[in-house]
Formats: C-alpha cells, sequence, structure tokens
C-alpha cells in the first residue's frame, strides 16, 4: 500500500529555499524528482534530477529511495 506515503504531510520550499537546499548536499544526498512530461524535461530540467512523469509516478515508486529527501518538482 505504497499509495499512502502520498498523504503524508510534507514540507513545501519556494525555488531559493530548494537552492540552499541543494548547495549544502551532493546528489547521492537527496532525490531531484521531475514530474512533468517527457518533452518538457528534454527541453530544460534541472542537471541531475530524474524524470518520472507525474502519471506513471505510482507506477514508479520502487525508483525512488524512501531514505533519501525528495525535491519534487
Amino acid at each position: 500500500m505504497r499509495w499512502k506515503q502520498f498523504f503524508t504531510p510534507v514540507q513545501s520550499m519556494n525555488s531559493e529555499e530548494a537552492k540552499e537546499f541543494m548547495s549544502g548536499k551532493t546528489q547521492d544526498e537527496f532525490t531531484l524528482l521531475d514530474v512533468r512530461q517527457p518533452g518538457e524535461y528534454e527541453k530544460n530540467h534541472i542537471p541531475g534530477s530524474k524524470l518520472i512523469p507525474i502519471s506513471e509516478l505510482d507506477k514508479r515508486l520502487d525508483e525512488i529511495d524512501p531514505s533519501k529527501p525528495v525535491l519534487t518538482y
């Protein structure tokens, strides 16, 4: 029942807060998740981000390490 994790309260942050969070860490310490469509990702994305379109997220949750913070955009 991994879908239940979608109902877990999360912390929201703006772009400046996200930049600050990422600046002090290596990419191995968190997951940067892009949930847009592949065409949008190909046009422009944040380097190091992982693409999982929102429509596929429920089927691909096993690709996300639950022990790391996840920043989603």
